[in-house]
């Protein structure tokens, strides 16, 4: 997989909203360890516990339907606060109640109608497990983290799974070359014996 291409993953979230001292914050987890997100039938893909501890002293923005125009919050301006806990990574916007983008997303999310979160990384470290059935399951052990988001649709996105459906499909063929070398060399061998 290109690890330079920044991935994006997308979940039902479990945001609420907030009103404290005259603030007000959307809060929830971005993240939840050891959920498996379908990427594919047959492809799944999990986050593992401290895959985001190293990823929290970076400056991550808050931003809506990962569009870099709509920013809500950002940790080096103490609008976003982001944590790592035994469940995932939370995460809690500050609201600036002059921008009207921040208060109509504030308004959807009290109602219920926007309901889920995404995030942006890079892959740093992952285990992959190829199965005896023939599908796959990948572990995320350690991400660089761009930005999260409130997203109207949880879907994955397209050139994320993409690459990562090349790479299942390139180390199958390699498996399967690799099988029928096995076997090529057995009938030769017995062959000739």
């Amino acid at each position: 997989m290109d690890r330079k291409q920044m991935q994006t993953r997308s979940l039902p979230a479990e945001f609420q909203t907030r009103e404290e001292t005259g603030e007000k914050y959307i809060e929830g987890y971005f993240s939840v360890f050891g959920s498996n997100y379908e990427l594919w039938p047959g492809a799944t893909e999990s986050v593992a516990p401290g895959a985001f501890s190293d990823a929290l002293s970076a400056d991550v923005r808050a931003l809506v339907d990962h569009e870099t125009r709509l920013v809500l919050g950002r940790t080096a301006a103490g609008t976003l606060e982001l944590r790592e806990d035994s469940r995932g990574l939370w995460g809690r916007i500050r609201l600036n109640q002059d921008d009207t983008d921040a208060m109509n997303l504030y308004a959807r999310v009290q109602r219920g109608d926007v309901s889920q979160c995404s995030f942006g990384f890079d892959i740093l470290d992952e285990e992959t497990d190829y199965k005896e059935d023939g599908t796959v399951h990948w572990t995320i052990k350690k991400v660089r983290l761009y930005e999260v988001s409130v997203v109207t649709f949880p879907a994955y996105e397209e050139t994320g799974v993409a690459a990562r459906k090349r790479d299942y499909e390139a180390v199958r063929t390699r498996r399967l070359e690799m099988w029928r070398e096995e076997m090529r060399n057995k009938m030769k061998k017995g062959a000739s014996e």
